[in-house]
């Protein structure tokens, strides 16, 4: 999804991808046309630009590796976890007065959403130890 932001004189700056290729009948049709603005400091007028890649462009080129498959499946059980815990009325009031309590604290997080995935991604991996 591209974002831009439109000014007086129209649009000032874009970036993200502003088509993808549409999959039809097993097979894509079109290509990807991506913008990026660059937001750092340069002597370089040129901030706006535009690429056009072909569909199979982000195509994976090697099998998924076993790593990458428990990556993926701990990403998901996590955010899984986080999501019935976040709903979980028996434990949201005691996980709030946990929050608050280290939010301040160095190293403490700062939203809720991101103290839950900590505390998920730590009784996933006691859990799951790495070999």
């Amino acid at each position: 999804m591209a974002v831009m932001k439109v000014g007086a004189a129209g649009i000032e700056t874009m970036s993200g991808a502003l088509k993808r290729p549409k999959k039809q009948d097993g097979h894509n049709h079109g290509n990807y046309l991506v913008a990026t603005h660059r937001v750092a400091a340069t002597t370089n007028p040129n901030c706006q630009r535009v690429y056009s890649f072909d569909a199979d462009r982000y195509k994976r080129s090697t099998p998924v590796s076993a790593r990458e498959r428990d990556i993926r499946n701990r990403f998901t059980a996590v955010a899984t976890a986080v999501a019935n815990r976040a709903q979980d009325l028996t434990q949201m009031t005691q996980d709030q007065i946990a929050f608050n309590a280290q939010k301040d604290q160095p190293g403490g997080k700062k939203t809720m959403k991101a103290y839950l995935w900590s505390l998920e991604m730590a009784t996933y991996d006691a859990a799951h130890p790495q070999g």
